[in-house]
């Protein structure tokens, strides 16, 4: 059933995707994103990304058809976002799925998040290496993750055990008065930055850690570092060198990201790093992911930066690669799973 047509459908955060998916091919992928409405909070409000799912998913689902020039009733399968995410957002999108299924009388895959960021990548360079090591780095993630099939067996080495990369990117601007959605407007000022200008730590590196949390990672101390930093010089009156902070703030993300990634393939004996989710978009972030890999002998596959960021067409390429292997699809009451585990690759 390599030639099934999928669509997809992601709800889980402030973006509300919808793809088609034939094999590993994708055929179309529309996003309406909330992150405008989001802005003047300073983050995402989960009621606001609700509703604007509810306002977005019909007008988006239509496009994705027009663009396509696919109608619903050519759809063999229907995958969607269960979870992990917000629960009214995931709701709003696991309540349209179940519904296109009974209608179209089409095989409903509930499909985990963070496994999906990971088979965005199959979109553009084929099938995944088995095992694989993955790192997801978004807004609201952060994990290792060992992937010996994207379709049903992903293991967790490590995560945040704080803040997730995304978000301190978002509070470190904020301290630094930039604007929301932290990381773009953090990489736009760190390229006329000195990344070695200021010693930011590197949380849960030190030999005291290793035995605990080899593969975890934390921010939170990163974060307050910074901002203990930036107010120590304004209470002295002296002016804050944004450039220079922006750049070393990100490059001990990068820093530790990649260090503990290339770890984790030297310790499973993996010769191969996939990397996605938002916070791959940071250039800096990509470069030494290469440097490194390529000293390690590891290769490195990072999918384009549009299929970095929340989507349809992961959740379509995800559901897709269920289908090709022939597991049976979800019940028409799955849940929507605010906490499902990486683990939990398909839901029930």
């Amino acid at each position: 059933m390599s030639g099934s047509l999928i669509l997809g459908v992601e709800s889980s955060c402030d973006e509300t995707g919808v793809a088609f998916v034939r094999g590993n091919e994708l055929l179309g992928d529309v996003v309406a994103s909330s992150v405008d409405e989001h802005a003047r909070f300073g983050g995402v409000v989960p009621e606001v990304a609700s509703r604007a799912h509810l306002e977005a998913l019909v007008p988006t689902i239509r496009r994705a058809c027009e663009e396509t020039g696919h109608r619903l009733a050519d759809v063999d399968a229907i995958a969607v976002t269960s979870g992990p995410g917000l629960a009214g957002a995931l709701m709003v999108g696991v309540s349209a799925a179940k519904a296109l299924s009974w209608a179209l009388d089409k095989p409903l895959y509930g499909v985990n998040h963070l496994a999906a960021h990971v088979c965005a990548d199959v979109l553009d360079h084929g099938p995944l290496p088995e095992p694989t090591v993955a790192l997801l780095v978004s807004g609201g993630h952060t994990n290792l993750l060992l992937v010996r099939d994207i379709a049903s067996d992903v293991v967790e080495l490590g995560s945040t055990i704080d803040d997730a990369a995304g978000e301190a990117f978002d509070k470190v601007a904020r301290v630094l008065e930039l604007p929301y959605p932290g990381g773009p407007h953090i990489e736009r000022a760190a390229a006329t930055g000195d990344p070695q200008a200021i010693r930011f730590p590197r949380g849960l590196t030190a030999r005291k850690d290793l035995d605990k949390h080899r593969f975890d990672y934390s921010f939170s101390g990163l974060k307050t570092a910074v901002v203990r930093w930036v107010q120590e010089r304004q209470l002295a009156g002296e002016p804050v060198p944004v450039a220079d902070v922006a750049a070393s703030f990100n490059e001990a993300v990068a820093d530790v990201l990649t260090a503990k990634a290339i770890d984790a393939c030297r310790t499973y004996g993996i010769t191969d790093l996939q990397i996605g989710g938002g916070v791959t978009a940071n250039s800096r972030l990509r470069a030494l992911a290469e440097e490194r890999c390529a000293e390690a002998g590891i290769s490195l596959r990072v999918p384009r930066v549009r299929l970095c960021t929340d989507n349809g067409a992961m959740v379509a390429a995800l559901g897709s690669q269920m289908v090709q292997r022939g597991l049976p699809p979800s019940s028409l009451d799955l849940p929507a799973d605010s906490s499902m585990p990486v683990s939990e690759v398909k839901a029930s």
